[in-house]
């Protein structure tokens, strides 16, 4: 019970049987070497008579019986033996000097049989015998020192941080299953990342060289291909992720029942892109698309504009591009509604501009400011208003960016059941401000007819998705789960997303993914996925050392599962995350920490065999060019011929006017 009474008791039994031990190995030493000790003279009458009664004792018959006696009480003395604990005692070392100490002592025997003289062996088995004794004693009582910690054995508490993960394999017909291992308890065991909900959205971190793409991202194409899903996939480092979809879909087509058409998109090489109008007229119904394309242009040309929505100086240019896509789009119902046209238009004198679009009834609430700023002479301004517009469109004023944008190829609905579709996107990080805001569009338009019911699951992938702007990302994850509509978002850090972004709609992208994916990040972004992980229940061990007593207590406290220094350490490869289940399919243990197997020798030898994707026509650029001069002289032909029409108005109402005052002056005379 730990009292002071209970501890004296024990330390007097101890003390007893301790020395019982030694009462039977000295009178097992009288008895067997009694002619040896009346040689020595240490034999007495009295002596002899007692232990003639002590000898008739079982334990005394034979000499191995009385030893292991005298042994066997030792080790019960030692059990209760009480010492100063030392870190510096080895347990290795006290069990060999103990292995040792019990083999002089039993073998200190064959003295016996040797020809020397009775005392020499007397002596020498009975010194041997001692030694033998003491030296099981010296270590025995030493092993209660031993402080039963080591702090060196898990410097980095790598084996107090593994916690039990998901070792099945849950697969269904929307699933991505990546096979991984893990360690726990210092063994190495398989696991699976089973992301059996994709449609609650995908959110991937990582540094660059983390593994986003070769790890996790190539999965996601080739196994959404094999389950029969439309795609879209922005391909940031064209044509990385274009190479994987191409030929997985030449391999696994059979998955579909209805054979998608794969469709590209780029800017760099004109014979292997295909061409697709995002302005395209009869997918703009009303006001709202115009004005929804116009803001994605105008934020996506210029990112520092995303965090002063609401502006003025940042409202106007936005509500005048609305204006200039909606004329186009009711001119001769959309005949140069593309985004080339709007960019030439755009970029047409005041005077003639506002003529034009005043005559659109819709638009008049829009540009009425801008009129009113003409007419009223403040130049200032009007050029604060419409001039930034005009400057970040004239960015997109390429031959190859026309020649791209003003053909149609194919339309955006690309999980359209009766023509699904597999669309790739790619970028170019060297250009990639003025690519990413006409993709930005392209995916704006794209969204709104893909995010609509009884369509075919569909799998929207986004690499690097800060290069990019789409506005309502959020509002993407929360409605089109029962749209069947999965959403993969990579990020390479919290920071880069909250640059690009803002930081109040960075914080809804970060929290609204139900399934969570991170690589090597630090920071704040290592700081919140570490709390989202949550807590699990870790040994706590702790040593105090004074001059007398050395303590050593245990606890057990609730810690990170993942702290942030362990997030930012993680090496290729290595994940951290959680995933989220569905009603039908519950998962307990949601949160890993292990790392992705691939089969490097596979991936070499498919991409090895890959396919280039394949040349759509032969263009030259003389072709492109013809296309960007025949944009520009569309434009010059609406003009002459609309303010021609109205220059003749305007003229019949003159002769109408000067008619009806030469009539009025005859009436009066």
């Amino acid at each position: 019970m730990g009292t002071g009474e209970n501890e004296q008791g024990l330390r007097k039994i101890m003390d007893f049987t301790r020395l019982l031990s030694i009462s039977v190995l000295t009178i097992h030493l009288y008895l067997f070497c009694y002619d040896s000790m009346e040689v020595w003279g240490l034999t007495a009458p009295i002596t002899d008579r007692l232990l003639l009664s002590i000898s008739k004792i079982v334990v005394f018959n034979s000499m191995l019986s009385a030893k292991g006696s005298a042994l066997l009480l030792l080790a019960i003395s030692l059990f209760g033996t009480r010492g100063k604990k030392s870190e510096n005692t080895s347990l290795n070392t006290l069990i060999t000097n103990a292995i040792a100490g019990v083999a002089i002592y039993f073998l200190s025997v064959l003295f016996l049989g040797l020809e020397f003289p009775e005392s020499i062996i007397t002596a020498c088995y009975i010194g041997f015998s001692s030694l033998g004794y003491i030296i099981i004693l010296t270590s025995g009582a030493q092993l209660s020192r031993i402080l039963k910690i080591n702090f060196a054995d898990d410097v980095f508490n790598d084996n107090n941080e593994t916690f039990p993960q998901e070792e099945r394999k849950i697969d269904n017909e929307y699933s991505i299953n990546l096979p991984a291992q893990y360690r726990i308890n210092k063994k190495t065991r398989n696991s699976w990342i089973n992301i059996i909900n994709p449609f609650r959205g995908i959110l991937i971190l990582g540094t660059p060289g983390s593994g986003k793409s070769y790890f996790i991202i190539r999965h996601i194409i080739t196994q959404h291909i094999k389950k029969g899903f439309s795609m879209f996939i922005y391909d940031f480092k064209y044509d990385d992720l274009t190479k994987i979809a191409f030929n997985t879909l030449l391999k696994h087509n059979n998955q579909y029942s209805i054979q998608p058409k794969f469709y590209v998109i780029n800017f760099e090489d004109m014979s292997r892109t295909h061409r697709c109008n995002p302005l395209d007229p009869d997918n703009m119904t009303d006001l709202t698309d115009a004005t929804e394309a116009s803001r994605t242009i105008m934020l996506g040309l210029n990112r520092e504009w995303i965090k002063k929505q609401g502006d003025f100086f940042v409202e106007s240019p936005i509500n005048f591009l609305t204006a200039v896509i909606w004329y186009l789009r009711k001119y001769q119902d959309g005949l140069f509604c593309t985004l080339p046209h709007v960019i030439e238009l755009i970029q047409v004198e005041y005077k003639d501009l506002f003529e034009l679009l005043s005559r659109e009834p819709q638009i008049d609430v829009l540009i009425n400011p801008f009129i009113s700023a003409w007419k009223n002479q403040a130049y200032d301004q009007l050029e604060g208003q419409v001039a930034s517009a005009k400057i970040s469109l004239a960015r997109l004023s390429s031959p190859d960016l026309y020649y791209v944008l003003s053909g149609n190829d194919f339309t955006l609905d690309l999980n359209n059941p009766n023509d699904p579709k597999i669309v790739c996107m790619g970028n170019n990080p060297m250009k990639q401000q003025v690519y990413g805001a006409v993709l930005s569009l392209y995916i704006s338009r794209m969204i709104k007819l893909v995010n609509q019911k009884n369509k075919q699951k569909c799998s929207l992938i986004f690499d690097e998705f800060p290069t990019i702007f789409f506005n309502n990302i959020d509002s993407l994850i929360a409605t089109a789960r029962s749209n069947k509509v999965a959403t993969t978002l990579t990020v390479q850090d919290y920071s880069q997303l909250k640059k690009d972004y803002g930081k109040e709609q960075a914080e809804v992208i970060l929290n609204i993914a139900g399934n969570v994916l991170s690589g090597q990040v630090s920071g704040d972004t290592a700081k919140q996925l570490s709390e989202r992980f949550g807590k699990i229940l870790q040994k706590r061990q702790s040593i105090s050392t004074n001059s007398t007593d050395t303590s050593y207590s245990q606890s057990a406290q609730l810690e990170f599962a993942v702290p942030a220094s362990k997030i930012a350490s993680l090496s290729s490869g290595e994940f951290v995350g959680m995933v989220a289940d569905d009603p039908h399919t519950r998962i307990d243990l949601k949160i890993f920490h292990n790392e992705i197997k691939n089969d490097h020798e596979l991936i070499r030898t498919e991409e090895s065999s890959f396919n280039e994707y394949p040349e759509i026509r032969q263009v030259d650029r003389r072709e492109i060019f013809v296309n960007y001069c025949q944009i520009k002289q569309d434009i010059q032909e609406l003009l002459a011929q609309e303010l021609g029409q109205v220059n003749e108005q305007k003229q019949s109402h003159e002769v109408s006017d000067a008619s009806s005052g030469e009539l009025m002056q005859g009436l009066q005379i």
